[in-house]
Parts: structure tokens; C-alpha cells; sequence
């Protein structure tokens, strides 16, 4: 097949896919998406107004939650306008360019989101472990300082993905299996060589998302280590609660991860529909169940929100 000039590399064209044996029900489908996506972008738009607003919650616990909701509503409006472009207007079609820019900052905020949740598997470490030094460990410089870390690391490692794929040659048929822009897709695309993009994309994968799951469990090792220390059962429960709702944000991220990578793996023959079905969860549940989780095992959240609305009502 005719591979497309690097001349030519502007004007070429990707096609993406909507729901595989839906694409009539595309109108009904819209209604549970768009509804996902006002209560991703509100539920966590509403923690980080809290948290800014209420000098209660500023604290090292709070500011990483407020961190996990910005990297939550980036996810969600990069995914935002192809997936309702799609189920609106039937709008398929998408400037390679724009692909690969929605392509880089999906996996940027997700690498940041997957950073996030190893910084508050730390942040909790620190609070079972040494509760006394805990805001003396954890100061406002320190964490300012790990959220900007976790920003360019993603930046640094994801920007050669678009960049490398921008040089190679394309073929002028170009269909993705996603209402979106993944490097997974795109890599299937070029009329050329593209193992080193693939072993590229395995090792910052591994240097990411593998690294940081594993420290988080190793965080949790020597939390449960900690906590069985504690003499009274009472003081045991009480330190392990305050890492349900952490607990509950990474299996809710972390899960859906591992599923989608092992259906690509073990079940190339699957139905498409299911593929979308996994990819979808991965992509769209974690930004609305988070806001869900943390307000309500979160008291002081919870309170923070209830008082910007009642500060709100005030001034009206």
C-alpha cells in the first residue's frame, strides 16, 4: 500500500470507531456518556473547589486528593470531545496531528494519575508510621515540589510517543478501534517498522505504571507491618481506615488496567464490543467513582462541600 509523504502528514486524516453494533443506538448511548463525563468533571471540580476554599483541608492528605482530581478531569476532557463528537454528530474523522495531541495527553494525565496514587500510598505510610512528624515531613514546598515531579516525569516520558510516530511513513487507509487516540492504536497505523515504538511504549508502560504499582504495594507491606505493631485493636482499625478510600482509588484504577491488558493479550477474538466495554470502563469510571468515594468516606470533604454551596447561597 502507498505510504503518505511526510508532506503530506497535515492533511492526512485518522479514522476512529464508535460502538461496534450500536452505531444506530449511537443518539441513546450519548445520554450515559455525557452524564459520566458532568459527573466526572463536576463531582471533581467540586473537591478541588473545596479544598482550595477551606483552609481546613489544607492539608498533605487533601492536596494530594485535589492533585488526583485535576489528573481525573484531564483524563476525562481529553477523552471528551471525539467520544461525544462521535455519539452527537457522527464525527469519525480526525487530523492525525490532533490524534497524536489527544493521544499524548490521555497517557500524560494517566501516567500523572498513576503517580498521584503512589504519592498518597506515601502520604498515608507517613501518617501511621510517624503521625507525630507527620506535617513536618510532609510541608507544603515538599509537596508542591512531588506534584511538579510527577507532571514532568509523565511530560518527559509520553512526549517522544507522538513525536517518534509523527516520522513514519502512513498509509492512506487509516481506521482506529476507539472513539479516541491510544499509542496501542496508532502504532498499528504507519506503513513501517514499529518495533522501537513498541518496546518504547512496553518500557515507559513498565517505568510507570509497573513501577509505580509495585511501590505501592511494597507502601502497603510496610503499612500493614506498622499497624500490626499497634498494641490496642481499636488504634488498628482506626489506622487502617483512613486508607480505605486510597485503597478503593487504586483497585478502581488499577483494575480496569489489568483487565484491558489482559483482554488485548488472551482475547484477540473476543467480541469488539467487549474491547470498547473494558477500554471504556478504564477510561471513564475512575474520574466518576473517585469524587463518590472520597466525599463520602471523607467527612471533612464531604463538610467542605457543603459549605461552598452554603457560601454560595449566602452571597445570592
Amino acid at each position: 500500500m502507498e505510504a503518505v509523504s511526510n508532506e503530506s502528514l497535515s492533511l492526512l486524516s485518522v479514522f476512529l470507531t464508535g460502538i461496534p453494533g450500536l452505531e444506530a443506538q449511537h443518539g441513546w448511548l450519548s445520554i450515559p456518556f455525557f452524564t459520566m463525563y458532568v459527573m466526572a468533571i463536576v463531582g471533581n471540580s467540586l473537591i478541588m473547589a473545596a479544598i482550595q476554599a477551606s483552609s481546613a483541608l489544607h492539608e498533605p492528605m487533601y492536596l494530594f486528593i485535589s492533585m488526583l482530581a485535576v489528573t481525573e478531569v484531564g483524563v476525562s476532557v481529553s477523552t471528551l470531545p471525539t467520544v461525544m463528537g462521535i455519539l452527537w454528530f457522527d464525527a469519525l474523522r480526525v487530523d492525525l496531528d490532533g490524534c497524536l495531541a489527544q493521544m499524548f495527553f490521555i497517557h500524560t494525565f494517566s501516567c500523572m494519575e498513576s503517580g498521584v496514587l503512589l504519592a498518597m500510598s506515601f502520604d498515608r505510610f507517613i501518617a501511621i508510621y510517624n503521625p507525630l512528624r507527620y506535617t513536618a515531613i510532609l510541608t507544603l514546598p515538599r509537596i508542591i515540589s512531588m506534584g511538579l515531579g510527577i507532571t514532568l516525569k509523565s511530560m518527559a516520558l509520553m512526549a517522544p510517543l507522538p513525536v517518534l510516530l509523527r516520522q513514519l511513513p502512513y498509509c492512506h487507509i487509516n481506521i482506529l478501534s476507539h472513539s479516541y487516540c491510544l499509542h496501542s492504536d496508532l502504532i498499528q497505523l504507519p506503513c513501517a517498522d514499529t518495533k522501537f515504538n513498541s518496546i518504547l511504549g512496553l518500557a515507559i508502560v513498565l517505568a510507570t505504571f509497573g513501577l509505580d504499582s509495585l511501590l505501592i504495594m511494597v507502601s502497603y507491606v510496610l503499612i500493614l507491618y506498622t499497624v500490626f505493631g499497634i498494641a490496642s485493636g481499636e488504634g488498628r482499625w482506626k489506622a487502617l481506615n483512613t486508607c480505605v478510600s486510597h485503597i478503593c482509588a487504586v483497585l478502581v484504577y488499577y483494575v480496569p488496567m489489568i483487565g484491558v491488558s489482559v483482554m488485548h493479550c488472551a482475547a484477540k477474538h473476543v467480541s469488539p464490543i467487549v474491547h470498547t466495554f473494558m477500554s471504556s470502563i478504564y477510561l471513564f469510571v475512575p474520574p466518576v467513582l473517585n469524587p463518590i468515594i472520597y466525599s463520602i468516606k471523607t467527612q471533612p470533604i464531604q463538610q467542605g462541600i457543603v459549605n461552598l454551596f452554603s457560601c454560595k447561597r449566602e452571597l445570592l
